[in-house]
């Protein structure tokens, strides 16, 4: 038998859950966050059975990337650090994680702050004609 009847899978094409997801993104890439649920191989992984455990629930790993699966479903490849399992990179869907710290756009803050610094440079040039 290659699968066992009794597990749950989730299927992500004709689920409930798997309408549209929001327009904005829940995390970002670099962000840290936590599993709320076992990941399974739903087949798309092709070196283990369909049903093998892929990550467990608890894990903590960092969003690396973000994509799209069929232009609707949001899929965020996280790597889990310090766990024992046969991989460390893991697709995930938004209502699969939870964020363990808030997001910082490290880039938005470095234009900010740019930003703020050229207007005074400006501003003393102004003061010093």
């Amino acid at each position: 038998m290659l699968v066992d009847p009794n597990v749950k899978l989730y299927d992500s094409v004709t689920a409930g859950r798997s309408g549209r997801d929001e327009d904005e993104a829940k995390f970002r890439a670099g962000q840290k966050v936590r599993l709320l649920e076992d990941i399974v191989n739903d087949g798309t992984y092709p070196h283990s059975p369909i049903a093998t455990l892929m990550m467990p629930k608890g894990s903590i790993g960092y969003v690396k990337t973000m994509g799209d699966f069929l232009q609707v479903i949001r899929v965020y490849e996280v790597h889990f650090f310090g766990t024992d399992m046969e991989i460390d990179s893991v697709g995930c869907r938004e209502h699969e994680l939870e964020a363990m710290e808030a997001y910082v756009d490290e880039m938005a803050e470095e234009i900010a702050f740019m930003k703020a610094h050229r207007e005074k440079m400006q501003k003393l040039r102004e003061e010093g004609k």
